[in-house]
């Protein structure tokens, strides 16, 4: 009699599912890490953040934050010893760096046009994309095959190669450092994403939806609206967080087309300069903040991120 039992090839074994619990949960471990340094830098101080070896555990400190969002400039002893005393507790504490706040920082401005240029862009790409991916899954269009190519192959080019041609146009019309130009920047780039990816999804919409409502009355734009889009919701939140991903995190080209008005997180932060060098603690607090939005937007929609990357990977 073998010693082995058998299984059901739908169902693993206990010991398969131990191995692939450890494997995902030493991969959430390393994943996460990177995460933990630097939301743990961000309470730290400019002492604590560069010293050797580093500190894991060290006494909290908002300095990176205050520092964040104000600019400071440093003053003698007796020029603080002739002001009035500190209002609240962010002028006390930097009071004891012997500085003095001069004003706000560029922070709240840059993570605004963030937020504009990225949900902006995002919500153009996915509405042209769900338009062209309906159109090329249920009409017939001429060089159809070809024109997905040519869509697909504008997201294999690096941004560089085109980077000194968008400037160029870009200054011509106007749109440099403008939000106007980076949302229509972005929007061209995310479109062919959303077009391959939404056409999967509407491609395993059946179209006897479609034309069962049409018998009922209804117009073809009618039936989009009432009976397609409501199935693919799935594939739309799914599109949506990876358009929105590239949006937010994109850096070429803000740091090329933007300088001042329209200038977001990605190329703001690294120059988040402090007394004699980087502020870690600063850098750290700013980049916290900066994934927030995009953490929140991705659990709001993370019912629908698993389906939407493997729908349509089986087929009836």
């Amino acid at each position: 009699m073998s010693i082995f039992t058998a299984h059901s090839v739908a169902e693993p074994s206990s010991l398969s599912k131990t191995i692939g619990g450890i494997v995902v949960a030493t991969y959430a471990v390393i994943a996460i890490l990177p995460l933990v340094w630097i939301l743990l830098t961000g309470f730290k101080t400019p002492t604590d953040s560069i010293s050797y070896p580093p500190k894991i555990i060290s006494e909290p400190s908002v300095e990176g934050y205050v520092n964040l969002f104000t600019t400071r400039s440093r003053q003698t002893p007796e020029f603080l010893a002739s002001l009035p005393p500190p209002q609240t507790w962010y002028e006390r504490l930097v009071r004891s760096r012997n500085m003095v706040i001069a004003g706000p920082s560029k922070v709240v401005p840059r993570f605004i046009n963030s937020i504009v240029i990225g949900f902006g862009s995002t919500f153009l790409a996915v509405c042209l994309g769900t338009i062209a991916a309906y159109a090329f899954s249920r009409f017939r269009v001429p060089l159809a095959d070809d024109l997905l190519f040519f869509i697909l192959s504008t997201r294999m080019m690096p941004p560089i190669a085109v980077a000194i041609p968008i400037y160029l146009m870009f200054r011509n019309l106007g749109l440099t450092d403008t939000k106007l130009g980076m949302i229509l920047l972005y929007t061209a780039v995310n479109v062919s994403l959303a077009v391959w990816l939404l056409k999967g999804f509407m491609d395993e919409i059946p179209r006897e939806y479609e034309e069962a409502a049409m018998v009922d009355g209804y117009t073809r734009l009618q039936a989009f609206f009432k009976v397609v889009l409501p199935q693919a919701t799935t594939g739309i939140a799914a599109t949506a967080i990876f358009c929105l991903i590239f949006a937010w995190n994109e850096y070429a080209f803000a740091v090329l087309l933007t300088s001042g008005d329209a200038q977001t997180m990605p190329p703001f932060i690294p120059f988040i300069i402090g007394e004699g060098g980087q502020d870690w603690p600063a850098v750290a607090a700013a980049t916290t903040l900066f994934f927030l939005p995009i953490l929140l937007f991705t659990i709001l929609l993370r019912r629908h991120l698993l389906r939407g990357i493997t729908f349509g990977a089986v087929r009836k």
